[in-house]
């Protein structure tokens, strides 16, 4: 198509310049000059064609005088270039001091100051030189103000200033002027700074713009929410709160067990064993079993049987084994909470099972294995060396720990084969 289009082009100035030619030649035109006795006579196609060429020679002679001029701000460029090229690999690799160096001397070129001193200023936040780097962001400001002052508020949330991160993108934010990397910069700032009202109130603009993955915005909108949950002073303000969530928010698992957590212990357990028991059945959540057997409550027994029955599709979830050791042993039900323990201490270590098992064997009566249990949970926390327990045949011998298999089947119902 393009070659057609060249080639009907090249017939349409051909045509012009045959009909150019004829009507030219019909009458070329006449031109005199006459200056102190000297007469020039030639026609005005030839006029024009001198003009044109004295033209021509002008432009290269003053090229040719500029050069050696235009040589040094040529040199100037290039050099300021790599500079900056160099200045930001260094800023990649953490030689942070090299690149603060390099970026520097690059912002001397009026086209490269505001990116080269914008990236100076990160690398002296990096150092921690976090008074070099505001200093950087006055100057850059002239150039790049609303980069400038995304990057501004970083430096001080970094620099433990979060309040005053906070006010600085506040007016912008409540306006809805941010740019994109500002709403992130706003959601972390107000989250430092306690302010919980306005990090969620950030949250929908920040979705808008884009600048997160969507992996990213929920482990975010996760933070926010579980420290908004937190941060409430009694039973009514988190029951408000919750009721203003949005259903989408209010599904993810770290929020509902923040929820359920802080409503217990306002002492509002059934709405927190409602929300936990809907969770559940919505979809399968570790966090929230474990989170289920910690809830204090009278119907203890219907709550161990509900979670028995579980055991049917997960007998290796090591969370769900948990939860019915410690519920067996708030029962005192202590060999039953042995087993479920044993078991899932030997799915995955943890902390909370090993503190558990301590708790059962005390309750067995058996200190010397119930001081070995907590220290194994201490070591844990320490990451030292747990150390197995030796078989106890007061309380029935060694247990069989392994995991039991169980037939997985696909949508078709299908067996899968484990890998």
């Amino acid at each position: 198509m393009k070659l057609w289009r060249w080639i009907l082009a090249l017939v349409i100035v051909a045509a012009l310049a045959a009909f150019g030619w004829h009507w030219v030649a019909e009458d070329p035109g006449y031109v005199l000059i006459r200056f102190r006795g000297v007469n020039v006579q030639t026609s005005l196609l030839a006029a024009v064609l001198i003009l044109l060429v004295i033209w021509a020679l002008l432009g290269v002679l003053w090229r040719a005088v500029r050069w050696p001029f235009g040589a040094f701000s040529r040199r100037h460029r290039r050099v300021s270039r790599q500079r900056l090229a160099d200045g930001l690999v260094a800023l990649m690799e953490g030689r942070h001091g090299d690149a603060e160096r390099d970026l520097h001397r690059a912002s001397r070129l009026d086209t490269l100051r505001g990116p080269a001193l914008l990236a100076a200023a990160e690398a002296a936040s990096r150092r921690g030189e976090h008074a070099r780097a505001l200093e950087a962001l006055n100057q850059a400001a002239q150039v790049a103000p609303r980069a400038a002052r995304v990057l501004r508020a970083r430096v001080l949330r970094r620099d433990g200033k979060p309040a005053e991160a906070l006010a600085l993108l506040t007016p912008e934010g409540d306006s809805g002027n941010l740019s994109p990397g500002g709403w992130r910069e706003l959601v972390l700032a107000a989250l430092a700074a306690g302010d919980t009202r306005r990090a969620r109130n950030a949250l929908e603009p920040l979705q808008k713009s884009g600048v997160m993955s969507a992996r990213a915005y929920a482990s975010l909108e996760t933070l926010v929410l579980v420290a908004s949950i937190q941060a409430t002073g009694d039973g009514a303000v988190l029951n408000t709160l919750w009721s203003q969530l949005p259903k989408a928010q209010r599904r993810a698992p770290a929020v509902i067990d923040a929820y359920a957590r802080k409503a217990a212990s306002y002492g509002l357990v059934l709405p927190a064993m409602d929300e936990v028991e809907s969770a559940l059945r919505r979809e399968w959540s570790p966090q929230l079993v474990e989170t289920y057997g910690l809830l204090a409550g009278d119907d203890l027994d219907a709550r161990m049987r509900r979670a028995e029955a579980w055991l049917d599709a997960h007998p290796n979830d090591p969370s769900l084994l948990l939860t019915l050791g410690r519920m067996c042993a708030r029962l005192g039900l202590w060999a039953k909470a042995r087993q479920y323990l044993e078991r899932s201490l030997a799915l995955v270590p943890s902390t909370g099972g090993w503190e558990a098992l301590g708790d059962v064997y005390t309750g067995l009566g058996d200190a010397a294995l119930a001081q070995r249990c907590y220290r194994n949970a201490i070591a844990m926390v320490r990451g030292e060396v747990t150390q197995p327990l030796p078989e106890n045949p007061v309380v029935g011998g060694k247990l069989d720990t392994r995991p039991i298999a169980i037939e997985e089947r696909d949508v078709h119902g299908v067996p899968r084969l484990k890998e």
